[in-house]
């Protein structure tokens, strides 16, 4: 029957796209009852990239914008929605609300979010909720698309105007504002399926009141919008196997123990959870917005905004499943409940006026509380001599000396994540029709996060005093450090065998200031800096399952080892301070007409380690480490020059921007993993090498025609390693202290270390070489008021791969010994087509996203321990319905 159905709605589908692109066919023909108009010059959008009111074609930088009414008519209402329509950003996402943006190919790469909160790098694209940083390590928030004035998309370093965080450009999405004269609202309403999954249905309606005429009004918008699931969680077995590289614990020749040496005879399934469509996604929320008109010459703005996002099952498939079955498309084999439910609010006030003299005052601010729990199957990592560790006793593992027995191999790990954001910002602007013009400002920001990690994997039974008694192998519990920060400092469960409970932030202020100097009425310099200032801290602990502190001890074990770390006790404090400028030539050679040529800097902060280890036994004397993994990570930076043309064309019948440009990121921030390798079993980020990127991007739109509009942007980069730094030897007394380290001791053997920076000549992960779109819009009067109209597209992303050259390839690996395996991930085309009509106040939309039914991943990786990908969403269509009063 599921074959039948996705045949079906595969047909309905190309029937759509067929009515859709013969609609395209009629368009040449004005029909009767037309407008007799000749084709205008583009909308004008204006955007506040540069903290003034400015039309997108006299903003000299790289910069894509998609105004509220456009994004409606594309069917975007998430980041992955708005993807498609802006080149040069790729995304790294284990689903909704679980991803990093990048641009312009500046990336390390992306993996799990297990410990994202307490060991991921700050991002170094900002994303802003009008004047609110949104922001967070490998989680930023996916904001939902309602009620939108604008979407801004800035590229490149972006560190004089917007700090630290916009180091390789920003994402701003602009809400629409109170209007105080004018009463209005609009309901909308869309329901659908997809191709091989469940139903779809969103619902939005906003309302502009004012309260008092001209003085006082009130705008509100809610949102409930349920993406159906449409992957499969399949019913499978986990038998643990030969390959299982945790066999080597039990000295018989690598094979796994037979089932007489297994809990449950071996037997384990996933019959629990397994289930269809097993990942359906809600977004709920809404905002509130309130404008009081205090006088002639100022205004005070106060918003409220809440977002929910229940996220269950998981966004990866499995090509191979956990018991090495060969799986169907859009299918998975997971053991845990799996889920990821994400909210928050924000409340923000804006205070706007004029100063007298032309010169204008604004201050606003923002605080925002996050919470995120999450929860995710970690089964793969069973085959492996860490997962194996906590399930497996007896043999050379560590518990007992008796016969090897080997209890469930089912696992999973859960976060729990709050944070609260803070800031501040005062901007005064001198007056925009002088010949020199200024905008100074001052920026306080406060951002903390509390992360409760576990790693849920132990499966040897809790002592008891009755299994003490009979000899029975167990394990005590693990929670906290004592006398250390904790959010919750008990202990934690049973299958707890790792985790943390950190707190981590900064607090910074930063002062900054632009110029513009008309030199001549069509020439005009620029000039800024900001001087930046954070303090940086991290407190709370790391704690770990240890068979010679926990081995048939009832209640805690946390009396030792060097896994169960005090960060408190490490008094983790590091300021960081200097200044990130921009300088630009505009010059007007001609109306409508702009070139210009700007050098901008961007930087984001260092961070902290969990803790320093020694690793990498010295092939000398193997009773010698080589290195003290680093307990923490410098800033880096990036330098940015770029040329560019923004210009109108056959009597502004056609927009065209170009522009080309060449970075250098240095000092690059690094995260690793990789326990194979001999760098520990945990993750860990260290500063690596310099890139080089060289790239170009063309926008246009035109209106050739009366009611036809045609928009396509393109990108391409080209990144490359420009040196190749090692990891040089830091402890004393090994043979290679200062030098290289090539080679350790690993099992009786030296064996080569595999460095984690990638190679000179390498390129950056995330980083395709080509992306580009290409859309049209046709509207076509009838008779009766019918306005009709008929749409279509096409975006393509170019190949990529997911980590830096030198991390190990994942290509035929069965069982993963590292969550960062290197993969290539293909290029892939999506292509979109919707009709419909306008009457009165009333749209009606039919509509198709990826018509061709795409299941291409976005993200390949091993992040939990078995090859997976994150796909596109499949087919979807339906049908919208809005109106306005």
């Amino acid at each position: 029957m599921k074959t039948n159905a996705r045949s079906l709605k595969h047909g309905l589908f190309a029937g759509c796209a067929l009515v859709a692109f013969a609609g395209t066919a009629h368009a040449e023909a004005a029909p009767a009852g037309a407008p007799a108009d000749v084709a205008s010059a583009p909308t004008e959008i204006i955007v506040t990239a540069q903290r003034r009111n400015e039309s997108l074609q006299s903003v000299p930088m790289t910069l894509q914008a998609l105004s509220g009414d456009t994004l409606s008519k594309l069917n975007v209402t998430t980041f992955n929605d708005l993807l498609k329509y802006t080149p040069n950003v790729t995304f790294g996402s284990n689903g909704p609300g679980q991803g990093a943006i990048f641009m312009r190919g500046l990336s390390t790469g992306f993996a799990g979010n297990q410990s994202s909160a307490s060991i991921a790098p700050f991002p170094n694209v900002a994303l802003y909720l009008d004047d609110q940083s949104m922001q967070f390590p490998a989680r930023n928030a996916d904001i939902y698309v309602a009620d939108i004035e604008r979407v801004e998309v800035l590229e490149g370093p972006q560190g004089t105007l917007f700090g630290g965080g916009a180091q390789a450009g920003a994402v701003r999405y602009i809400t629409n504002k109170p209007k105080l004269n004018k009463f209005e609202g609009a309901i909308e309403g869309s329901f659908g399926g997809t191709a091989g999954g469940a139903p779809n249905a969103a619902f939005n309606a906003m309302i502009n009141l004012p309260i008092i005429n001209d003085t006082i009004a009130l705008r509100a918008v809610i949102y409930d919008d349920h993406h159906g699931g449409y992957i499969d969680n399949v019913k499978s077995t986990f038998t643990r196997s030969d390959s299982d590289t945790g066999n080597a614990y039990f000295n018989n020749g690598g094979h796994a123990l037979p089932a007489s040496q297994q809990a449950n005879a071996g037997q384990y399934n996933n019959n629990s959870v397994a289930k269809d469509n097993y990942n359906p996604i809600d977004y709920v929320g809404g905002r509130v917005a309130l404008k009081w008109q205090v006088s002639p010459d100022w205004d005070l703005l106060v918003s409220e905004t809440y977002q929910k996002v229940d996220a269950e099952g998981s966004f990866a498939t499995y090509p191979i499943g956990s018991d090495f079955q060969k799986l169907g498309t859009l299918q998975t084999t997971t053991f845990s409940p799996s889920y990821n439910k994400d909210t928050f609010w924000n409340t923000a006030w804006t205070l706007n006026g004029n100063l007298g003299g032309g010169f204008k005052a604004i201050y606003t601010g923002a605080y925002m509380v996050r919470h995120m729990t999450e929860q995710q199957d970690y089964t793969n990592y069973s085959r492996t001599g860490g997962g194996m560790y906590y399930q497996c006793t007896g043999g050379g593992t560590g518990w007992g000396s008796g016969t090897p027995y080997c209890y469930s191999p089912v696992a999973y790990w859960d976060d729990t994540v709050r944070s609260t954001h803070q800031s501040h910002e005062v901007r005064i602007t001198t007056p925009d029709d002088k010949r020199i013009r200024a905008i100074v400002g001052g920026y306080w920001e406060q951002f903390r996060i509390a992360d409760q990690m576990n790693f849920d994997y132990k499966t040897i039974p809790t002592c008891t005093s009755s299994l003490v008694s009979q000899g029975i192998a167990c394990s005590g519990l693990i929670g906290p450090v004592a006398g250390t920060t904790a959010s919750n400092p008990g202990l934690r469960g049973a299958n707890t065998a790792f985790g943390e409970d950190l707190q981590r932030g900064y607090d910074q202020f930063a002062f900054f200031g632009t110029v513009d100097f008309d030199i001549l009425p069509n020439l005009t310099i620029t000039g800024g800096t900001r001087y930046y200032n954070y303090s940086e801290t991290e407190t709370g602990s790391q704690f770990q399952t240890y068979a010679g502190l926990c081995y048939n001890q009832i209640g805690s074990c946390l009396s030792g080892g060097s896994g169960n770390v005090s960060i408190d006790g490490r008094n983790l404090h590091v300021r960081y301070t200097g200044f990130k400028s921009k300088g630009e030539i505009t010059w007007k050679p001609a109306p409508h007409t702009l070139v210009y040529a700007l050098f901008s800097q961007g930087f984001r902060p260092g961070g902290f380690n969990r803790a320093e280890k020694l690793i990498l036994p010295d092939p000398a004397n193997p009773t010698v480490a080589q290195l003290n993994r680093p307990g923490g990570w410098a800033p880096d930076n990036l330098t940015n020059w770029e040329i560019g043309l923004k210009t109108d064309l056959f009597d502004h019948k056609v927009q065209l921007n170009l522009s080309g440009y060449y970075m250098v990121w240095e000092n690059v921030q690094f995260g690793f993993f990789n326990p194979a390798g001999g760098f520990g079993n945990t993750s860990f980020v260290t500063n690596g090498p310099n890139y080089h990127i060289k790239g170009g991007e063309v926008q246009i739109v035109a209106r050739p025609m009366s009611g036809l509009t045609v928009q396509g942007s393109a990108t391409y980069n080209d990144s490359s390693q420009s040196n190749s730094p090692c990891l040089i030897s830091n402890v004393a007394a090994s043979s290679t202290y200062g030098k290289c380290i090539t080679q350790y001791y690993k099992g009786g053997s030296v064996v080569n270390v595999q460095s984690p920076y990638g190679s000179q000549g390498g390129t950056t992960p995330f980083s395709p070489h080509f992306q580009g779109n290409a859309r049209f819009r046709y509207d076509f009067p009838q008779k009766g008021s019918m306005n009709w109209f008929v749409s279509g597209g096409i975006s393509y992303t170019g190949p990529m791969y997911n980590q830096p050259s030198t991390y190990p390839s994942g290509e035929g690996v069965a069982v993963p010994g590292t969550t960062l395996l290197r993969y290539r991930q293909h290029g892939y085309s999506l292509l979109d087509a919707s009709f419909g009509f306008v009457r009165d106040n009333w749209t009606v939309t039919v509509f198709g996203e990826n018509l061709t039914n795409s299941h291409a991943s976005t993200f390949t990786s091993s992040a939990q321990f078995i090859k997976s990908e994150v796909p596109v969403r499949p087919l979807i269509y339906g049908v919208k319905v809005g109106t306005k009063f």
